[in-house]
C-alpha cells in the first residue's frame, strides 16, 4: 500500500535539504492525507497518526522514529502549492472525459482560518474551479488581502483547461476582459449580472420588458418545508438597443432571467421572491438549459465548500504559515475525491468517521478510488 500512496505525490518537488532530512517526502504527504481521511484535522493529529497507524500502511519504512507535529507544520509552510495542486488534479482525471459539455463553477471561499483576529473580517481567499457534473476539483488560486477576485479569476482560467466547458461565474467576474478570456481558450461563459454592470443590467431589463422570451420552463422542489419555484425565461441578446454595450461582450448571444419563489411552509406560508439574471455566449433554444446551468453553479457551494467548513471543519483550522493554508485545503480536496468515490447508503461525514473505525473500510475507500 505504500507505493500507491506515495505515489500520489510523485509529482511534488521536495523544498527541504534532502541531507538533513530523517523522512521522506512521500511517507509525510500519505500520512497527512490519510490523518484527514480518518477523520482527524490538525498537526497533533498527524502526529498521532504517524506514530501510531503509520506502519500499518509500510509507511516510514527506514527509521524508528516518528515525525512531531513541527515537522509537519514546517512542510506544509514551505511546500509550493503549484506541485501538490498538480498532484491532486491527476489523481481526478482518470475519473474525468472530455471537457466538452462540462460546467466549471469558479467561486472564492474565504479561509477564515488565515486571518488574525484583530484584523476582523480580512482574510485570504482561495478561488476554486469545480466541474459540477464530476464533483471534481480541478484548480485553485489564492486571492490576498490586497485584491479580490477579479484578477485571481484570469489566473486560475490560464491554469486549467477548459475547451468546450461552460465556465459559470457569479457577478463579480462578470467582466469584459473575463468574458473575452474564455471564449479565447476556446470555452463558454455563463455569468450572472448583478449592480456591478450597471449599464448591462438596465439594457438586460430593458430586454426583458418589451419582449417575450423565445423559451421558458418552470420547476419546483419540495423540501422538508419549503417549496420552491424557479421560473427560466430566455431572450436573445441582439435585442439590447445600446449596441456600444452589446459589443463590449464577446459573443454574447442570450440573456437568461431566474425567477425563484420560495414558500416557508412552516412561517404560515411566508412567500419570498427573488429575480437573477445572466448572460451568455451561447445560443442554445431551451430554457431548461440555463436553468440547469444557474442550478449547477451552486454545486460548487454544496457539494465542494460546504464539505470544506461542515465535514473538515476547515474554518477552525489556523494553519496560516506562508503556504500551509493552501496546501492543506488541497489535501481536504483530494480526501473528498476519495470519499466521493465510494456510492454506499453513508454521508460523507459517515464515511470519514467509519474510516478511522474500520480499517478494512479505509482500504476500501482507497481501493474504490483506484489506489
Amino acid at each position: 500500500m505504500r507505493k500507491q500512496l506515495i505515489a500520489i505525490f510523485d509529482g511534488v518537488r521536495d523544498p527541504r535539504k534532502i541531507d538533513k532530512c530523517t523522512y521522506e517526502l512521500g511517507d509525510l504527504l500519505a500520512i497527512a492525507f490519510l490523518t484527514y481521511l480518518t477523520d482527524k484535522k490538525d498537526y497533533a493529529d498527524m502526529e498521532l497518526f504517524a506514530k501510531h497507524k503509520a506502519r500499518d500502511f509500510g509507511l516510514l519504512p527506514y527509521t524508528e522514529q516518528s515525525p512531531s507535529r513541527d515537522t509537519f507544520e514546517r512542510l506544509f509552510g514551505i511546500l509550493k502549492t503549484d506541485y501538490l495542486e498538480k498532484c491532486v488534479i491527476e489523481q481526478g482525471r482518470h475519473i474525468l472525459d472530455l471537457m466538452n459539455e462540462k460546467q466549471i463553477a469558479i467561486d472564492g471561499k474565504k479561509e477564515c482560518g488565515t486571518a488574525p483576529r484583530e484584523k476582523g473580517p480580512k482574510g485570504d481567499y482561495i478561488l476554486n474551479a469545480y466541474v459540477t457534473e464530476n464533483a471534481l476539483f480541478i484548480g485553485q488560486e489564492k486571492v490576498t488581502d490586497k485584491e479580490n477576485e477579479i484578477p485571481a479569476i484570469p489566473r486560475l482560467l490560464d491554469k486549467i483547461e477548459i475547451k468546450g466547458a461552460v465556465i459559470s461565474i457569479d457577478a463579480i467576474g462578470t467582466q469584459v476582459d473575463i468574458a473575452e478570456k474564455i471564449i479565447g481558450k476556446g470555452g463558454h461563459y455563463f455569468l450572472a449580472v448583478k449592480e456591478n454592470q450597471a449599464g448591462l443590467l438596465s439594457e438586460i431589463k430593458d430586454v426583458i420588458r418589451y419582449n417575450k422570451p423565445t423559451s421558458t420552463y418552470s420547476e419546483t422542489d419540495k423540501e422538508h418545508a419549503r417549496v420552491e419555484t424557479r421560473t427560466v425565461s430566455i431572450y436573445p441578446a441582439d435585442k439590447i438597443e445600446d449596441k456600444e454595450i452589446l459589443s463590449r461582450w464577446k459573443c454574447l448571444r442570450t440573456v437568461v432571467k431566474v425567477d425563484t419563489n420560495t414558500c416557508h411552509v412552516s412561517e404560515g406560508g411566508r412567500q419570498e421572491t427573488q429575480t437573477r439574471y445572466y448572460i451568455s455566449d451561447e445560443d442554445f433554444p431551451s430554457a431548461k438549459y440555463y436553468g440547469s446551468l444557474a442550478r449547477g453553479h451552486w454545486a460548487i457551494e454544496n457539494g465542494l465548500h460546504w464539505h470544506l467548513d461542515v465535514t473538515f471543519k476547515e474554518d477552525e483550522c489556523r494553519a496560516r504559515k506562508l503556504n500551509a493554508a493552501q496546501n492543506l485545503s488541497l489535501l481536504r480536496k483530494l480526501v473528498l475525491q476519495v470519499v466521493k468515490a465510494t456510492d454506499d447508503r453513508l454521508s460523507v461525514r459517515k464515511r470519514l468517521v467509519r474510516a478511522s473505525l474500520d480499517s478494512e473500510y479505509l482500504f476500501t475507500l482507497l481501493n474504490n478510488y483506484g489506489f
